[in-house]
């Protein structure tokens, strides 16, 4: 599997490529000085070799001044994906994200069936991945719904409140074949924060990558008539 080069991990290795090419650059400069004085006078360098050597070194130099240049817009991008994610601050938002912290014994998701379901389940999955709740899904008609778990076990004991899970939804036919179903983030979005490069958005109980929202909206307002108290 490829993994994905963030900002910061593209930072660093654009600064670890320029400390190499700098020692090495340190290093071609002194053995192109101690040639030049041990030459021979009867036999000095080739001047096409000279001017190839000063080539490469003007090479070397102006690739110094290019990674100079791509970790300062490495740079300037991360500032930038943290200031522009601060502009949704305040908006409604939904994205194709699962995790949620289990905050006062609750734990809200939305799930969103694409057409209505003979069977429709719930499993509530904990940070390993074993299913501490399941159950029917409260409705199963086409659109997206809500689910609130009250962080009860199917055995009935309460879970304490801290804990991150994750909602699985599974939807069938009649004729038991698969219905497409994801579960979704619902809520308002109240802070943003950078993790490896990364804006995330606080939403509620949980904290989810800008790049899962699928939807925004401006926040509805209540305005008071004019004359009424």
């Amino acid at each position: 599997m490829v993994d994905a080069v963030t900002t910061a991990t593209a930072t660093d290795r654009t600064t670890a490529g320029r400390t190499a090419m700098a020692t090495n650059f340190e290093t071609f400069l002194s053995l192109l000085t101690a040639q030049l004085k041990n030459q021979d006078p009867l036999s000095p360098v080739d001047s096409n070799q000279f001017t190839s050597q000063l080539t490469q070194m003007s090479g070397v130099e102006q690739q110094l001044l290019t990674n100079d240049l791509l970790t300062s817009l490495l740079s300037a991008q991360q500032s930038g994906g943290l200031s522009g994610a601060a502009n949704y601050i305040g908006k409604d938002t939904t994205a194709a994200w699962s995790a949620m912290k289990l905050d006062g014994g609750q734990a809200t998701w939305s799930y969103e069936l694409a057409a209505d379901a003979a069977t429709a389940d719930l499993e509530v999955l904990d940070g390993g991945g074993r299913v501490v709740w399941s159950g029917p899904a409260p409705d199963r008609t086409e659109g997206t719904h809500d689910f609130t778990w009250d962080g009860k076990t199917s055995a009935g004991g309460q879970l304490a409140d801290g804990g991150v899970y994750t909602l699985k939804v599974t939807a069938k036919t009649g004729a038991d074949e698969t219905i497409e179903s994801q579960t979704l983030i619902r809520g308002r979005i109240t802070g943003v924060e950078l993790y490896n490069g990364e804006p995330y958005l606080t939403v509620g109980n949980s904290i989810l990558p800008l790049s899962t929202v699928i939807a925004l909206q401006e926040r509805a307002t209540t305005t008071t008539p004019v004359g009424t108290a």
